[in-house]
Order: structure tokens, then sequence, then C-alpha cells
């Protein structure tokens, strides 16, 4: 018998491989609400977050939403590219053959914006994740990259998503002229305890569970616990449940969701 069986679940809804079931938090629903006004306005987006607050999980749903017929997206992390790497692959993703010096894959990338905006009426939107890895540098040709016809008109969404100190790198001087083409600005604080509750239950219905799985004060424990991140949430929830199995309880309690908390911190 699979542990979570246990507990009247068809499968376990906390583990990161189990069927996607999306939560839509009042912070979820607002991050969309944000990212399709930066699809409409077009230019540059900034979407930071504590690790395991949710920001990957909702710009890919917002971008899998976005009509293929008008919408390029192209997705890159700056924590695995070089500075060099990260241009070829840019140049690579929007159709062109990418080059081997910078300035070529410049004029590579803004060719291709322009063909694919003017000519195919395609939005291209550019996604850079772990942005918080960014250099000066970075910053700084980006503003270039994407600056068409002396700042008029923005073809392409640049959407960078990262860590809460990005925003700090952003308010240093010399990054002003970047910041003032900033046009959605979001920063995800994270579930309140309510919505902790509502993304608890909504996770064991949805994997088929009838029956109360968790006690009110092994809720109690775990929302407090994590502090309103869904990532540690998950964790918390999914070592409850082998912890519960394994003591053979019928319900999660509040002393093996402390185990949990125990466990999870020392782990």
């Amino acid at each position: 018998m699979d542990y979570y069986t246990r507990y009247g679940l068809e499968f376990n809804p906390f583990l990161k491989n189990a069927k996607e079931l999306l939560v839509k938090t009042h912070e979820y629903s607002e991050t969309l609400f944000r990212l399709d006004y930066l699809s409409k306005t077009k230019g540059f987006g900034l979407i930071t977050g504590a690790p395991g607050r949710g920001k990957t999980t909702a710009i890919r749903a917002w971008a899998a939403g976005l009509n293929p017929s008008l919408f390029k997206v192209i997705y890159s992390s700056l924590s695995t590219l070089t500075v060099q790497d990260f241009y070829r692959n840019l140049a690579l993703e929007l159709g062109a053959q990418p080059a081997f010096r910078k300035p070529d894959n410049f004029r590579l990338i803004q060719e291709e914006i322009t063909r694919l905006s003017v000519e195919k009426r395609k939005t291209p939107v550019i996604i850079i994740d772990e942005a918080n890895y960014i250099s000066n540098a970075v910053l700084n040709d980006l503003k270039l990259l994407f600056n068409f016809e002396m700042d008029s008109r923005d073809r392409a969404v640049v959407l960078l998503a990262g860590l809460p100190q990005l925003n700090s790198t952003l308010r240093l001087s010399i990054h002003e002229p970047f910041r003032q083409r900033i046009v959605m600005n979001y920063n995800l604080e994270g579930m309140t305890k309510e919505e902790g509750r509502q993304y608890i239950h909504e996770k064991l219905y949805g994997a088929g569970g009838r029956q109360t799985v968790f006690d009110e004060n092994a809720i109690e424990a775990v929302l407090n616990a994590a502090d309103g991140t869904p990532r540690i949430l998950n964790k918390l929830c999914n070592a409850s449940l082998l912890i519960g199995n394994t003591c053979k309880a019928e319900q999660i309690t509040s002393e093996i969701a402390m185990q949990a908390i125990n466990d999870c911190e020392l782990g």
C-alpha cells in the first residue's frame, strides 16, 4: 500500500513531479494580472520573490496561456549561461544563426525582433529567469539591445525574474536609465495563513482526499513554519504524510507535523 492511500489520496499532491494541481491564490492571480498587463504594453517587467514563493510556477502558467500565433516565448536562465552564451542562445531562439562576436549577435537579435514584430506580427516574450545573477554590463546591454527607434516603441516583452536583491541592484544610480524603462514591477510576498490553509485543502481535494488528513493544530504548525512559502509548505506536508504512515496514524497530528518540521530543518 502506498503511504498516501492511507489518507484516501490517489497520489501525493505535495510532490514536485505529482500531477500539477495549481492553487490560484490571490498572489498568483495578481502576478498573472500584472504579466497580462506587461504583454499588452510590452517593454521591461520585473517579478521578484524569495526562493519557493511561486515565481516560476506563475510565469510558466502565464507563458503557456499566451497565443502562439501572437507571441513567441523564449526562456533563458542566467545561472547556467555565460554572458556570451546568453546572447548566442537568444539569437538562436529568435531564429538566427548565432555569430561569435557580441556586436554581431546584437545586430542579429535586433533584426530578428524586428522581423517577428513587424513582418510576422508576433511579439517576442523573453523571460530571463534567475536574473539576480545578472551583471551590471548585461543590464546596460539589455537597455541598448531593446532600444528601438529612439525609445518610441517597444517591440518585445522582456521579463526579469529573480530574488528580491534584484531590486537592490536596479536601485544603483548607474541603472537609473534601465529602471525608468520598467513598466511592471511586482514582488511576491508569500501566502497569508488563510491562503495557506486553502492551498493545503485544495491540494488534498485535488488528489481525491475527502477525509480530514491534517488536524487543525497540524495545519497551524506547518503554516507557521512555512511562513507563506509554497515550496516549504509542500515539503512539510509531504514529510508529514511519510511520518504519519510510518506511525500508522489515521490523521496527521501536531506532533507528527512538528517532527516533520524538525526533520526538514535538520535535513
